[in-house]
């Protein structure tokens, strides 16, 4: 993966993402690929709600196991931006 492209990249050491979660995201963008541990992949948002919190859509993949991942909306817990990246810590998944 080129430098270029690894800026838009979320890394996720697991095949699913989870409530309290960390993810270090890249500040420049609201739209980025998340790659997760198992070496599959989602295309991701930030977004915000009505009230203008932050959620993140992560798009639908299927796991290396062969297990469906929806589409699913999760709540952000915290933000805090470090130089030229994004630290989020998700909440629940959303409905």
């Amino acid at each position: 993966m080129s430098e270029y492209a690894s800026q838009y990249v979320i890394a996720v050491p697991h095949s699913h993402l989870s409530p309290d979660l960390i993810l270090d995201a890249p500040a420049g963008t609201d739209d980025f690929l998340v790659v997760f541990g198992d070496d599959t992949e989602a295309r991701a948002q930030l977004l915000h709600d009505d009230a203008g919190r932050p959620v993140l859509r992560v798009g639908g993949y299927m796991t290396s196991q062969g297990t469906v991942i929806a589409e699913q909306l999760w709540s952000v817990r915290e933000a805090a931006r470090h130089g030229d990246r994004l630290r989020l810590r998700i909440g629940r998944s959303l409905p």
